[in-house]
């Protein structure tokens, strides 16, 4: 390079849209400093958009194939990514191959990246100075109006919002006042608050126990010096408590100057976890932020700025709240870690617990993963030493654990004569006790809709999805036949399709026809229902369970939204209506999951002064899933389990990642993975076990054929380089569609 020469400053810019666009420019001479998270306006064709900056670097311009384009302007010279962001982003986009441009549309969310969404304001006057009586007392005179508007700034100001004065007509009054210098007309922000219609009052700090007590000081200690402490597990009984230890942690963490994040795993928690750290801290209630998909793109951009200008420092939120761009982070809490719902299912498919333990180490933070059943995975690494692990083995004043009953359905079914055995006589008969002492119960049911499928009794026929394998579950309420993956919906026929017989019948049940079933045999009972039917409209779900909470329904029944997190002391009953829906799937991790669901379930019942049942209704209640959680033993479980994945090479041993080929021509998509499947074995690394490529267990979904392989290796970014290598080195058709699943929850 010739002495002097100053070679092309240039930025990959990431452009803004539903598009995964991402160009390089060159930087103009007025812009002396770039740094990447940087927002900026770029050229686009024949028009100008906006993008973020993925990374800077210099091109020699002698030698390029063609000159850069400079972008036309820097929209804020201070990054909205921070640094250690930008890391975890690009750690994600190695670890699990997921495309930086993917990366960027999960740390910054749409309503902060597109110029259509911006801050809320309405017109304000505003006092300039003290009023002059005498200029009082003329425009009482000659303007009633204006001094009225006067008299409000002098008693209330010296802020007001004209909405508040009178809207036009005091808009009127405000601009003569302007033009006499005694007020000027301003622009006031105005907060999209989703949690603006709840107020709260101030709740005190409740005495710990022993074990609680121990707990909050190893998490004050993980704060003080997160860089010497080890991920902690929380791990409590359900009713431990652990909710308190989050709440006191979190106060402390404040008290230091320091802010946290709280994940949960279910939309569903965030209402009741929203209240209950409000209520702790009400007299700084604004410095409580929630993320979540039923925030409106307003309340989002609102609530996302207030975070990244200091003015929360507290999040609570699903997955994505990890991301949420809080400075000096001091504390990050994963509540109910073992959930599945942390995995994102979409690129990039992060898992929002193990991004909390790996931000925690960068920020440093302290990083508590709390849960009465702990996923394999956590429990494996405090086995290791990888994490320390503090257990509350009691729940809070001296509550019992409720009692389990198993119900065997094979014998209620032989009362049935083939029909749908939904309610035992045992459960029915703990529902009416349960009623008669004005005491609350939960049904539990993890499938939505009427009925399951909708089948001919003469050939066989299922009415299936045009678009999914899948069949079509009835729904009562619509009257329609709706597939729960695509969302095609068809009307229900009145005779069998294929054969014409008019005996063509509903098969299984789903809470729909359970809540039909329980109008009939409890009338006089107040029933609610919570699924993802009922609580599409927004704030159905909170104004659901406040009903349930204050003791204005008595039944509530729902699917696993209601499963966890959730605490109503006056539930003394939980029936859980079939425990096997997810116990027989062809997955290594459906009996974990099982186990957790009964036990999380379980533990809604009997965390007042009342003491609980459990009424479990299964037709193999000898599952090692069923027994375990009958005894409340979690640890022998875990045992049991941990050596039979041991034996096998599954996680946590071993990573397992899934590739999977989709295309709406069958054919295509098999042979294109059949493809990479030849060119991964023909240069196989040692340490990775590769599978032979097969139908997907759901070979069709949205109308496209599916195709999957698995690897598995102690190495997740071993598994992940290679098949990045191997797929950068592979020519594909352009409607098939190559996916790289890395620690993968979802085998369908």
């Amino acid at each position: 390079m010739l002495e002097g020469f100053q070679p092309t400053r240039a930025a990959l810019v990431l452009i803004d849209g539903p598009s995964e666009l991402a160009f390089d420019y060159s930087i103009p001479d007025t812009v002396t400093e770039l740094k990447p998270g940087c927002r900026v306006r770029v050229p686009l064709r024949n028009r100008e958009a906006t993008g973020t900056v993925l990374k800077t670097f210099e091109v020699d311009e002698d030698n390029a194939t063609h000159s850069l384009k400079p972008f036309t302007s820097l929209i804020d010279p201070e990054p909205l990514v921070s640094a250690t962001l930008m890391n975890l982003g690009a750690w994600i986009a190695d670890y699990y191959g997921a495309p930086m441009e993917h990366v960027m549309r999960v740390i910054l969310p749409e309503s902060v990246r597109q110029d259509r969404h911006q801050e809320k304001t309405r017109k304000a006057v505003e006092l300039t100075g003290p009023v002059d009586p005498e200029v009082l007392a003329e425009r009482e005179k000659r303007a009633p109006k204006q001094a009225a508007i006067l008299h409000a700034l002098s008693a209330k100001g010296p802020l007001l919002a004209i909405a508040d004065l009178g809207g036009s007509t005091a808009l009127a009054s405000a601009k003569a006042l302007e033009k006499r210098g005694l007020v000027k007309l301003t622009d006031e922000a105005v907060r999209r608050d989703p949690e603006a219609d709840e107020t709260y009052v101030e709740t005190q700090a409740l005495q710990l126990n022993e074990e609680q007590s121990i707990a909050l000081a190893c998490l004050e200690k993980a704060i003080d010096a997160p860089s010497e402490n080890k991920p902690i597990l929380l791990h409590g009984v359900t009713g431990s408590g652990k909710t308190e230890v989050y709440l006191q942690a979190v106060d402390y963490c404040l008290k230091q100057g320091k802010s946290a994040i709280v994940l949960v795993p279910e939309i569903a928690l965030a209402p009741q976890t929203v209240q209950r750290f409000k209520a702790r801290f009400a007299s700084i209630a604004d410095q409580v932020a929630i993320l979540h998909s039923h925030l409106s793109q307003g309340e989002r951009f609102d609530e996302w700025h207030r975070i990244r200008q200091g003015k929360a420092r507290v999040v609570i939120g699903a997955r994505s709240a990890i991301f949420a761009p809080l400075a000096n982070l001091g504390l990050i809490i994963v509540d109910e870690e073992h959930e599945s719902s942390y995995k994102q299912e979409t690129s990039p498919r992060y898992h929002g617990r193990d991004l909390a333990v790996l931000r925690g180490h960068m920020e440093p933070a302290a990083v508590v993963l709390g849960s009465a059943t702990p996923a394999l995975e956590t429990f494996a690494n405090h086995q290791s030493g990888k994490y320390d692990r503090v257990t509350l083995t009691q729940r809070v004043d001296a509550q019992s654990m409720p009692i389990i009953r198993v119900i065997d359905m094979k014998m209620e079914a032989q009362k049935h004569k083939g029909g749908d055995a939904i309610l035992s006589e045992r459960l029915r008969t703990a529902v009416e006790n349960r009623l008669e002492k004005g005491e609350q119960v939960i049904l539990f049911l993890n499938r939505r809709g009427f009925a399951r499928s909708l089948q001919c009794g003469k050939c066989g026929y299922v009415c299936e999805c045009t678009h999914c394998s899948l069949p079509l579950t009835y729904h009562r309420t619509d009257d329609r036949l709706i597939c729960h993956l695509c969302g095609y919906q068809a009307i229900p026929p009145k005779k069998c399709p294929d054969c014409k017989d008019p005996g063509i019948r509903l098969q299984g049940y789903g809470t729909q026809k359970v809540e039909a079933l329980l109008h009939k045999v409890f009338p006089d009972a107040r029933m609610a229902r919570i699924d993802a039917d009922s609580a599409r409209k927004k704030n159905a779900l909170r104004d659901t369970l406040r009903s349930f909470k204050t003791q204005k329904v008595d039944i509530l029944l729902g699917t696993q939204m209601i499963a966890k997190g959730l605490h109503f002391p006056n539930v003394t009953l939980v029936g859980i209506l079939n425990a096997d829906l997810g116990l027989h799937v062809p997955d290594f991790r459906a009996g974990e999951r099982t186990f957790s669901l009964l036990t999380q379930v379980a533990g809604r019942a009997g965390r007042g002064e009342l003491e609980g049942e459990v009424i479990v209704q299964t037709f193999t209640p000898h599952s090692p899933s069923v027994q375990f959680a009958r005894h409340h033993d979690y640890e022998g479980y875990a045992e049991q389990e941990l050596e039979f994945r041991q034996q096998f090479g599954f996680p946590p041993y071993q990573h397992i990642a899934v590739v999977t080929s989709r295309c709406t021509h069958e054919r295509r998509a098999e042979f294109s993975l059949e493809t990479l499947h030849r060119r991964l074995k023909e240069s196989l690394p040692k340490g990775i076990l590769l599978t032979e490529p097969m139908p997907s267990p759901l070979v069709r979904s949205h109308g496209q054929y599916r195709f999957q392989l698995t690897l598995r290796s102690p190495s997740a970014r071993y598994i992940s380089r290679y098949v990045q290598q191997t797929l950068a080195q592979l020519t594909l058709p352009e409607d098939v569609t190559l996916t790289l699943d890395v620690d993968a929850y979802s085998f369908s």
